[in-house]
């Protein structure tokens, strides 16, 4: 379950849908070249997209920065998003 914290400083910036920024990160729950999950101060956040790799990864200070084509980011419920164990339309169809 995701942890949320409201007192957080959880930000997100996206720059030309190649780059993407993030603060209040707490824990990287998964990635691949197209899906990163990350636990985040707001809840759980999933990037989608194509040749994602992670440039920078600093948990002590809870920062991520990522490259590649992003088309979606989405954030999750606290039990939305199972490591990557069911798929958008398992998820889509409960």
């Amino acid at each position: 379950m995701a942890e949320i914290r409201p007192d957080g400083k959880h930000t997100l910036m996206l720059e030309k849908r190649n780059k993407l920024s993030l603060t209040g990160v707490l824990d990287v729950i998964s990635f691949d070249e197209d899906t990163v999950a990350a636990n985040t101060d707001c809840g759980v956040i999933v990037i989608k997209g194509d040749e994602l790799h992670i440039d920078n990864l600093n948990l002590e200070k809870g920062d991520l920065s990522l490259e590649g084509m992003i088309y979606s980011i989405v954030y999750e419920d606290n039990d939305g998003y199972a490591g990557g164990r069911t798929s958008m339309f398992s998820r889509l169809f409960r």
